[in-house]
């Protein structure tokens, strides 16, 4: 196990190969080299001193994957404070809910994005900013928080800018800077990240350098990262996905990454192609509107190597075509979750195209990983389904203030359990079933829709599917569909379940089928399963059909 805090990579690398390129924004033009990019970080963290920041206390960021987001990250690093991710899709009451529940001391925000203004936001939450001269914030609602940062050059009433940020910092020393530095140990907690809350309340996952450091080593070693290798990053920073096994795995490496503030699937084959990107990541709908783009074929992707497909099932059909037509032989699959750091398992890139495409690899180096009976908490043999679980320096400090909730996620064996249903086979490798959650019992037969999914993703005529459970006063559950077509392609609920004849058990046909354009959708690009049981039940209802 490496024993290194987040910021010594960095500083590492700007000594080693200062005028490697570290950060690159394609469509602005930014680049900046590893000993750019420290210096950059060495302003930023004497700002926040400046403003009052002390080791422990909690930085929010809520902003799309700006470069200010990851000087930020390194800054906290620096001087000892923690990283508080907000999903950007959050609104008022949930941004809300983070800032106390985190105990935010600094909140930093762009202007927006999509349909929310964050300014506006933040005014509502803390009418003070309006009132009160800045760096004697006192907040009602929020009680620790102290400042509020706007990431760019516009100037909002209450709030520092990034210009000014780094003025501040000017007015402190180089030497109280590298004594903070020192003083930071790899087993403080760096980052808080909120569960994306696609099942219960948010709760804040606390980590530390020790764990997303090694997690992103040994998942960049599992790619065979070298400093020639340059990462085309689009998934969100507030993700684990981003910052650890994107920004984690780049900085153990020396390598670069290749930036997409938002993802737009046109963007990211341009990006691919202008800087010669040997890595990209996604999840499966990313790559599915990268692979099903109208210009697809006009791009040279033949620069790429390798790459993760993770943060949902991936749909074997489409693994395959990335494999084929992305060029990146060497894809791998990551299996974990926020509390893990993120990973638990991953292929390596010497599995066969059938191992990387059917199961989630093995456990990682130092990660104990097991199925375990959820019923009864034993261990179980290969071959039969249960939780999976693991143990080792990935899994998490614990929920931040919630000491019931890490009891009941982590064992008294030390196991983190995840709520995700595997198996493992005979060789160590491991396939996801399912959510123990999102399991359907029809009539006492357990159904695992991720196996109705992939099926159904070999019809020609289908480009995703989600399948979920819908109350039934008879069956327990029935078996509902949604289904997105492919452009151009036309089909009917009875060749759906036709398609199914005879090739699956009768009882996991969909009793359901619905034809959708769009899925709810987390931040992080997950679906939200567990809101398809409602639009189900929405859409029968205008119907007038009755679930029996």
């Amino acid at each position: 196990m490496i024993e290194t805090t987040l910021h010594q990579w960095l500083e590492h690398w700007a000594t080693v190969q200062p005028t490697q390129d570290f950060l690159i924004y394609p469509d602005r033009s930014l680049r900046l080299t590893y000993k750019d990019f420290d210096e950059r970080v060495d302003r930023f963290a004497k700002g926040l001193i400046h403003l009052g920041v002390k080791k422990d206390d909690k930085v929010g960021v809520w902003a799309k994957n700006v470069p200010d987001w990851l000087t930020l990250m390194f800054a906290c690093s620096k001087i000892g404070a923690v990283l508080v991710t907000v999903n950007t899709n959050y609104k008022l009451s949930e941004v809300e809910y983070v800032m106390r529940n985190a105990d935010i001391h600094t909140m930093c925000l762009i202007n927006g994005y999509r349909d929310c203004d964050y300014v506006s936001v933040i005014n509502e939450i803390v009418p003070e900013l309006k009132t009160q001269q800045r760096g004697y914030l006192r907040s009602e609602r929020l009680p620790e928080l102290r400042n509020v940062v706007f990431f760019g050059a516009e100037k909002h009433r209450g709030m520092y800018n990034t210009a000014e940020l780094n003025v501040l910092g000017a007015q402190v020393s180089d030497s109280e800077l590298r004594q903070r530095s020192a003083n930071a140990s790899c087993f403080d907690v760096v980052n808080m990240q909120y569960t994306s809350g696609t099942t219960g309340f948010p709760k804040g996952v606390m980590l530390t350098h020790h764990n997303i450091v090694n997690n992103g080593m040994s998942i960049g070693d599992c790619m065979n990262y070298t400093n020639k290798d340059k990462l085309l990053l689009c998934v969100p920073f507030f993700h684990c996905f981003g910052c650890v096994l994107g920004l984690c795995a780049v900085i153990t490496h020396g390598s670069t990454m290749v930036v997409i503030e938002d993802f737009d699937a046109l963007t990211v084959l341009a990006a691919v192609q202008k800087e010669r990107c040997t890595s990209i990541y996604g999840v499966p709908t990313m790559f599915v509107a990268e692979l099903n783009h109208p210009m697809f074929d006009v791009f040279d992707l033949t620069s790429l190597r390798t790459g993760i497909m993770a943060g949902a099932p991936c749909p074997i059909e489409y693994m395959k075509q990335v494999i084929d037509k992305m060029h990146c032989k060497e894809i791998i699959i990551v299996y974990g979750l926020t509390e893990t750091s993120p990973g638990m398992t991953a292929t390596r890139t010497i599995d066969s195209i059938e191992i990387r495409c059917e199961t989630v690899g093995r456990a990682l180096p130092d990660v104990d990983v097991v199925v375990k009976n959820p019923e009864t908490g034993e261990i179980c043999a290969p071959g039969k389904i249960g939780e999976m679980c693991c143990r080792g320096y990935n899994v998490m400090k614990g929920y931040y203030k919630n000491e019931e909730a890490t009891r009941a996620s982590i064992d008294a064996d030390g196991y983190l359990h995840s709520g995700d249903l595997g198996v493992m086979d005979e060789n160590g490798y491991f396939r996801i079933t399912g959510r123990i959650k999102e399991m359907i019992i029809r009539g006492g037969e357990n159904i695992y829709p991720r196996e109705i999914e992939n099926f159904l993703l070999t019809n020609p005529s289908i480009a995703d599917i989600q399948v979920a459970g819908l109350p039934s006063p008879k069956y327990g559950e029935q078996v509902a569909a949604y289904i997105k077509l492919k452009p151009g392609t036309d089909m009917s609920a009875h060749e759906v379940r036709e398609f199914c004849l005879n090739k699956i058990a009768r009882y996991k046909i969909p009793k359901f089928i619905f034809f959708v354009e769009e899925y709810p959708m987390t931040a992080s690009g997950k679906v939200q399963k567990y809101l398809l049981k409602d639009i189900g039940q929405q859409l029968l209802a205008e119907q007038g059909i009755e679930v029996e």
